[in-house]
C-alpha cells in the first residue's frame, strides 16, 4: 500500500536525499538515463529542510519508506540553488505575470514503483496540499529528459516557454 503525505520529519527528508542520489545522471548509465528519466538537482539537507519548512514537501511512502517524491520550493528560494535561478528569471520576465506559483523543485519515483500512477498522485496530492495559496505548480524540464517531458504532458502540464541556460535547453511548464 502506498500513502501519499506530506515530508514531516528529518528522517524523511534523508530518505529523499538518498533516492536523489540513486536517480542522478552520474548515478546510472546512459541507456538508463534516456529510458527512465534523471534528477539534476543535488540538494543539501539544509536546505531541502528549509525549503520544507516553508512549504512541506510531498512524498509516497510504502512499508514507511519514502519510495517517491515531489519538491515544493517557494519563490523565496529562487536565489538559492543555483541551477534553478534562471528558471525564476525567466519567469519574471512572462507577460502578464504567472498567478501565484509554488515551483515543483523535482519529482522522483523509486524504480520499482514507476508505471504505477505514483507520479500522477504525487501531483494531485501536491495541488490538494499547495491550493487556495498557490493556483498552479510550475516546474522546468532538461528538454533532454524525454521521459520526464512524456510524464508531465500526460498529466496535463502546459509548456509556457523554452530557454537555454549553460548551455542547456530547459522547457518551463504549468499544471
Amino acid at each position: 500500500m502506498i500513502t501519499y503525505t506530506t515530508a514531516t520529519t528529518d528522517n524523511e527528508l534523508k530518505e529523499i536525499l538518498a533516492l536523489q542520489q540513486k536517480n542522478l545522471p552520474t548515478s546510472i548509465s546512459p541507456k538508463e538515463k534516456e529510458k527512465e528519466g534523471f534528477v539534476t538537482v543535488v540538494h543539501t539537507f539544509e536546505i531541502l529542510k528549509a525549503m520544507n519548512d516553508v512549504c512541506a514537501h510531498i512524498i509516497a511512502k510504502s512499508d514507511n519508506l519514502v519510495i517517491a517524491y515531489a519538491l515544493c520550493m517557494h519563490p523565496k528560494f529562487a536565489n538559492d540553488i543555483a541551477v534553478l535561478k534562471p528558471m525564476f528569471d525567466e519567469l519574471e520576465a512572462i507577460i502578464p505575470p504567472i498567478p501565484s506559483f509554488i515551483a515543483m523543485g523535482q519529482i522522483c519515483v523509486d524504480k520499482a514503483f514507476r508505471k504505477q500512477g505514483v507520479f500522477r498522485k504525487l501531483y494531485e496530492t501536491m495541488q490538494s496540499v499547495t491550493q487556495p495559496t498557490f493556483e498552479s505548480i510550475i516546474t522546468e524540464i532538461d528538454a533532454s529528459n524525454t521521459r520526464s517531458l512524456q510524464a508531465h504532458a500526460a498529466i496535463g502540464f502546459k509548456e509556457l516557454k523554452t530557454y537555454y541556460s549553460a548551455g542547456q535547453e530547459w522547457k518551463v511548464v504549468s499544471f
